[in-house]
């Protein structure tokens, strides 16, 4: 009988196999041999090391943390069912009803693969960024580089981890304090509806206390002043500002937001983006 730690292997192995690189964003050339995706690719989707990723293929890791396996199933693109066994295959419970969901589901992820002269980042009802393409890397930098607990917007503005320290200067068209204003009101409305979501009440418990600017806009703000479509500026290291269209499409289903931005054809933003392209310029870390 398999151990479990060589059951995960052979889930994790399975599914890499099965999964297309297509439907993961990465270019198939004629040289390639095996159908599904490479080792060194799913490392790269889930933001682990290549060698810790063979470590969990030959059993040979030891406990992979929930954080670790979420980034996994998302790499894959499981089911829900898949994403539960592979949580009991690694000897912890699934994520329950009643939390945040972080699992984007494989048909957004194909989606946003296709569109990738877009930067496009998938965050979660608590702002958590849980996925995101090639072009926002190249834009805000990887957020592989950050660890999973600081990928979260609410801590890139208010916190004082590495997220905070290495964000972009962004300027919202809406007013100087009204991006971080509506951040707020959205963690407002998630903590309604997740009332028993542990991590959620960390996260705001720790800024209350830490933050004076969140503890005024936890004060003061509603659910109505959601974060939706807006206009910013952001301040890029290497090639300066870009004022781009922010949208914030909403997955039905999923509780996720899907935020892409974008820039008039022929604009000179537009070409800043071409330029980010082409030469894939990753040298911020942000999560705006």
């Amino acid at each position: 009988m398999a151990s479990p730690r060589s059951a995960f292997g052979a889930l994790v192995r399975a599914w890499r196999d099965r999964l297309a690189p297509a439907d993961a964003g990465f270019t198939v050339t004629d040289g390639r041999r095996a159908p599904g995706l490479r080792r060194e690719e799913l490392a790269q989707l889930a933001g682990l090391s290549v060698d810790y990723v063979l470590r969990l293929e030959q059993g040979r890791a030891r406990n992979p943390s929930a954080q670790v396996v979420g980034a996994l199933a998302r790499a894959l693109q499981l089911s829900r069912a898949e994403r539960d066994q592979l949580y009991r295959s690694a000897g912890l419970l699934a994520p329950q009803d009643g939390t945040v969901n972080t699992h984007v589901p494989a048909g957004i992820q194909r989606l946003a693969a296709r569109l990738g002269d877009v930067p496009i980042g998938v965050f979660s009802a608590d702002w958590t960024l849980v996925w995101w393409n090639t072009m926002w890397s190249a834009v805000f930098g990887d957020a592989a580089a950050v660890p999973p607990a600081e990928r979260n917007l609410a801590r890139a503005l208010f916190g004082h981890g590495l997220a905070h320290a290495a964000m972009l200067p962004v300027r919202s068209e809406r007013g100087p304090d009204a991006f971080e204003a509506s951040i707020v009101a959205d963690l407002k409305d998630a903590v309604s509806r997740y009332p028993g979501d542990v991590q959620l009440d960390r996260l705001v418990r720790e800024l209350r206390d830490g933050s004076d600017a969140f503890a005024h806009y936890w004060a003061t703000q509603t659910t109505a002043a959601q974060h939706t479509t807006d206009r910013k500026t952001i301040r890029h290291p290497v090639i300066g500002d870009l004022r781009l269209d922010c949208d914030v499409l909403v997955v039905p289903g999923a509780d996720l937001r899907m935020v892409t931005y974008t820039a008039a054809t022929g604009s000179s933003d537009a070409g800043k983006l071409d330029l980010l392209r082409v030469t894939g310029a990753r040298t911020a870390i942000a999560l705006p």
